[in-house]
Parts: structure tokens; C-alpha cells; sequence
């Protein structure tokens, strides 16, 4: 199975919408993972920036999805995998 197809397969499981992961891909904050990988997930800053892009009302129907999280290769930038944060995102 190809990482674009176990992404896209993982989303659904999720339950994390196509638009989450455009808006992941857009406005996501870095954080190296420190095994080759790049979470991008949404911080406040991020939403801050989407509120400017769309307004706030979109954000709020949408505000359940904030918690998603896409982790990419850090060197050719491919899709690993999608999904939900239950814990933080550990920063160094």
C-alpha cells in the first residue's frame, strides 16, 4: 500500500475531513518529530490566521476538526499519515 493511499485510508478512519487536510497543508504549524517526520497541526496562531482567511463563522462549524494533525516526510515532503490529537504536541 502507497503512503498517499494509507493517508487518505486513515483520514477516513479519523473521521478527519478533505478540507481539514488542505487547511493542515496551508496553515499548519511545523514541529519536527525527531525521527524524519513533520507534524503539521493547527495552533493558535494558525487559527488566528485561517480567522482572517475565512472568518470565524466557518471556523466554528468546523472547530471540532482543530485537533487534527498530518505528519509528512521532512525530506520529500509525502503524506505518512492523518489524524486526531487526544495529548499536546511536545515542543522542545
Amino acid at each position: 500500500m502507497n503512503r498517499q493511499c494509507h493517508t487518505s485510508t486513515r483520514a477516513k478512519q479519523r473521521g478527519v475531513p478533505p478540507l481539514i487536510d488542505q487547511w493542515l497543508s496551508q496553515f499548519g504549524e511545523e514541529t519536527y518529530d525527531g525521527r524524519g517526520g513533520v507534524i503539521r497541526h493547527f495552533s493558535r496562531a494558525s487559527i488566528r490566521d485561517m480567522e482572517r482567511a475565512f472568518g470565524r463563522a466557518p471556523l466554528r462549524k468546523l472547530a471540532e476538526y482543530l485537533d487534527a494533525y498530518k505528519v509528512e516526510a521532512s525530506r520529500s515532503g509525502e503524506p505518512i499519515t492523518t489524524g486526531r490529537r487526544y495529548r499536546r504536541i511536545n515542543r522542545k
